[in-house]
């Protein structure tokens, strides 16, 4: 009996040993609750960082799309994007949706209940005046009709395309595995992106699509000014944005975890989860001077 407590205890101890090796994952909150602090607009035909119509805003601590019709008549396909002030490569971002209200007047069909995270895209400032979308990889976020099946997290490409099982996936939109939900529930997205190696999304904690190798080409977008890389170059990083596509659509709980830092467990800062090494961002304790 005794030496089976000695082997429990341990045990116990050997597992806790481990546990503590185990870093704690730092979720970077990426809003504040109170402003647009460290995002910039674009909507088409506006330049970057002007907000129009003020279609970008905050309300009750959620990051909200809304289009008054004083400055949205019609909706008259002006697309808009509100980037994140950092580009990323190695990361996971997660955050909570909601659709509400209807739809701006005269909004594409297709654009009900839809919005989308563009991940590895091109910056606000390099987007033309008249562009409707950034070239990146979208991870389309859809709400149900209330009736019919419309999954979502799916994926579309504009500009872009990925690999599928090893071949080229040309197609502009795919559907993934997710249920759908109809209402204004909330549901939470969340995108991990590994480079140029691997992107998957999840829908309330469930894997529902993954692909490979994000790559520069196709079509899908319009208005472009400067050529954002060649066709067929991998995209290893890039902006992160929210749209506004003509329904309305609210955000909160936008966190990310950088995925990509110090990998020398001597240093400070390390992580066992960072995936992609950052020497230049170790830091290490000052010896004292004797």
């Amino acid at each position: 009996m005794k030496i089976n407590i000695i082997i429990v205890a341990l045990f116990l101890l050997c597992g806790n040993a481990i546990a503590q090796k185990i870093s704690k994952e730092e979720w970077e909150s990426m809003f504040n609750g109170k402003d647009l602090t460290n995002w910039t607009p674009k909507i088409r035909n506006y330049p970057a960082g002007m907000n129009f119509g003020n279609t970008f805003r905050v309300e009750d601590g959620k990051l909200v799309v809304r289009y008054d019709s004083a400055a949205y008549p019609t909706f008259n396909e002006q697309f808009g994007h509100l980037f994140y002030k950092k580009k990323f490569g190695y990361y996971r971002i997660r955050l909570n949706y909601r659709f509400v209200g209807e739809q701006a007047n005269k909004g594409p069909g297709w654009a009900f209940r839809n919005s989308g995270i563009m991940v590895h895209g091109q910056t606000a400032e390099s987007m033309g005046l008249k562009q409707d979308f950034p070239v990146s990889i979208e991870v389309q976020l859809l709400g149900g009709n209330g009736k019919d099946k419309r999954t979502t997290c799916n994926l579309c490409t504009p500009g872009t395309n990925v690999e599928m099982n090893g071949k080229l996936f040309t197609p502009h939109c795919i559907n993934s595995q997710s249920d759908t939900f109809h209402g204004d529930q909330w549901v939470q997205a969340e995108v991990l992106v590994l480079g140029d190696s691997l992107i998957r999304h999840y829908s309330n904690g469930k894997e529902v699509l993954s692909y490979q190798k994000p790559q520069v080409g196709g079509g899908n977008v319009s208005g472009q000014d400067v050529i954002f890389g060649k066709s067929g170059e991998l995209i290893k990083e890039g902006s992160i944005s929210l749209q506004s596509e003509s329904h309305p659509v609210e955000f909160k709980n936008i966190e990310i975890l950088n995925l990509e830092g110090c990998l020398n467990p001597e240093a400070l800062n390390y992580k066992t989860y960072y995936v992609k090494s950052k020497p230049e961002a170790c830091q290490f304790k000052r010896k004292k001077k004797k």
